[in-house]
């Protein structure tokens, strides 16, 4: 029964990479942007590169700094998008952050949508964290964790945060990874207010690996991510009366974003959705009963989750041996099948 249930669900699991590979060549429906037209240098700007006519941005991380940019405009709620690649080798310490934020206007009250990239020890996987903060929120983080069923350091893959005021959806390519949808019960805690967009690279040793236990190693360095095809859809605010610019912009990019179609939960990617956290996710806030006794009010407690999970929020030591154990059958499989080489 065992064997059975894994040769199935190694199936899905193709299923899901097949349409991953397809996904490269199915662009988001929406139209990139050079970095002049929608991004600023934020910090670090002599480790920002810019090449392909602006379309393409690398990042660097050097014993001088990090470096990081941010939108020209700030968004009431949006989609945004880009294709990034990682640092490889040793990249303890190392964070790289695709995020939304309104932490420089709103000093005490920020809202925030977090993709992380955590890096490791040579050898060891990198790690994505997502995380979502609404009006101050920082005390009650909402952390998860996944591993990938990818090198992210060898080619580009997409990672989309879609933001309206019903619901909250993290991607990788096509494929959904979160969904958090608004209650009347999460108040504020539900990012409301306008957010830029910002991508960093910065020297996290004192948490990112291993709880700090491993720092960054500068004779690697310098660390570079990349990024392209940066894609925003979102109605652009006034920073200053955090009003809309125009009343068409913002039908405009209501159009625009239902045209990508990712903010529709099809049955189809509501399953493979269900199928990537069973094999790659490795800590969720909303089953981490230590840390929240009272589950956070916008968790819905999928059983077929919850039993993974330890009440830390941390795998059990059967699912997370199985887990890996998935996911080595499932490179195995992959390269078998495609001729592809993909390293963890």
């Amino acid at each position: 029964m065992g064997s059975f249930y894994m040769d199935c669900n190694m199936k899905i699991l193709i299923s899901i990479i097949l349409l991953w590979f397809a996904s490269f060549a199915l662009a988001i429906n929406t139209k990139t942007l050079s970095f002049g037209e929608a991004y600023s240098k934020l910090f670090g700007h002599h480790n920002i590169h810019l090449s392909g006519k602006d379309h393409h941005v690398r990042l660097l991380l050097d014993r001088s700094s990090g470096s990081g940019f941010i939108s020209s405009d700030m968004y009431q709620y949006g989609l945004f998008s880009a294709s990034i690649k990682l640092p490889s080798d040793y990249t303890a310490g190392v964070v790289v952050a695709f995020y939304t934020s309104n932490g420089d206007v709103f000093e005490k009250n920020h809202d925030e949508l977090d993709f992380e990239f955590l890096g490791n020890i040579k050898g060891k996987e990198w790690r994505v964290q997502t995380n979502i903060y609404g009006n101050g929120s920082t005390s009650r983080g909402r952390e998860e964790r996944y591993f990938l069923p990818f090198d992210p350091t060898k080619e580009f893959y997409r990672y989309s945060i879609l933001w309206t005021n019903e619901t909250i959806m993290f991607y990788i390519d096509q494929t959904p990874i979160r969904e958090v949808r608004r209650t009347e019960t999460m108040g504020g805690d539900y990012p409301s207010k306008p957010m830029s967009l910002y991508a960093t690279i910065w020297d996290a040793s004192n948490w990112a690996t291993s709880g700090g236990k491993y720092k960054v190693n500068y004779k690697y360095s310098p660390f570079t991510s990349e990024f392209r095809d940066l894609s925003l859809v979102g109605c652009r605010v006034d920073p200053i009366q955090m009003l809309p610019t125009s009343s068409n912009n913002c039908t405009v990019s209501n159009s625009d974003l239902m045209a990508t179609g990712l903010s529709v939960m099809t049955q189809e990617k509501r399953k493979a959705m269900h199928t990537f956290r069973e094999n790659f996710m490795s800590y969720s806030a909303c089953y981490d009963t230590l840390r929240y006794p009272e589950k956070l009010p916008e968790c819905e407690i999928v059983e077929a989750e919850n039993r993974w999970f330890k009440e830390n929020g941390r795998l059990k030591s059967r699912h997370r041996r199985r887990q890996k154990n998935s996911r080595a059958r499932f490179h195995t499989t992959v390269n078998s099948s495609l001729g592809q080489k993909w390293v963890m």
